[in-house]
């Protein structure tokens, strides 16, 4: 039985069925398991809180287009959150009660017996207090439960032909603002707009915008840094200072995810 199998089986004794879906690889491929097994017991739920990319929501509805899976879309805004807009560690957490909250009131309009993610075995290895509130809200997990890494889960979306096999992982918005610096309608804007204009002039795939206090930390993979040379450098310069950064430096120690996750003064 192939790895795949197995994750379309998970939904075997399943009736209905609701995925949180977001424009990544993992819960596309949870996705499109259940749907090859429920069909259309099986709904996509994105949540646009308003951290959330333009990008990302417009991958979302594209792969529930290549699926052929229902979505519905979750809208509210994070930034009505005092405990999450605050920005301290538990940030994720209070990000993933609440979505948590709206994920268990639509499931119980819908008449859906078990809502499910995108989690899987690399992402337990991380600090990621948003996984213990979503179990809290009694949200499972089929990539943990069926033992898919995130080397495996790339192999089989590719083998299946889903489009976002190879995207690079992304989070949302808020994760480029350090603890303990609020976070605010202004920063998510200028943070999204920065990270495409990063994208447009360098076609690096993989692009990280931190608003440190005001000034753009660009974080790319470490083989991509060379592509910053004096020129590109100054136009991003430029055009990030326009929409409201201060200034504008590249990280030389290339992208790390939850690299600037510490408490700032």
């Amino acid at each position: 039985m192939t790895t795949l199998e197995n994750l379309e089986n998970w939904f075997d004794d399943k009736n209905k069925v609701m995925i949180a879906l977001s424009g990544g690889v993992d819960s596309a491929l949870v996705a499109y398991a259940a749907f090859q097994k429920l069909g259309d017991s099986a709904i996509a739920v994105t949540a646009d809180y308003k951290t959330l990319s333009e990008e990302e929501l417009a991958t979302a509805k594209q792969i529930c287009s290549e699926i052929g899976i229902r979505q519905l879309l979750l809208d509210y805004s994070e930034l009505e959150n005092e405990d999450f807009v605050k920005n301290d560690s538990n940030r994720c957490f209070h990000c993933r009660m609440e979505l948590g909250t709206h994920l268990v009131k639509l499931a119980n309009k819908y008449n859906v017996d078990v809502i499910v993610d995108g989690t899987n075995l690399d992402d337990l290895g991380d600090y990621r207090p948003g996984i213990k509130a979503l179990k809290q809200n009694g949200i499972r997990s089929p990539l943990v439960e069926t033992n898919f890494s995130k080397v495996r889960i790339r192999e089989t979306a590719k083998m299946i032909g889903l489009s976002v096999y190879d995207k690079p992982s992304n989070s949302c918005l808020a994760s480029r603002i350090p603890w303990g610096q609020r976070v605010t309608a202004e920063k998510l804007v200028r943070i999204e707009f920065g990270e495409t204009i990063v994208k447009q002039l360098t076609n690096v795939k993989q692009v990280r915008v931190r608003d440190i206090d005001g000034t753009a930390r660009i974080e790319v993979e470490k083989q991509m840094i060379s592509k910053f040379d004096g020129v590109i450098l100054k136009q991003l310069t430029e055009k990030l200072k326009m929409i409201g950064f201060d200034s504008v430096e590249v990280d030389q120690e290339g992208y790390k995810p939850g690299k600037i996750n510490v408490i700032a003064d």
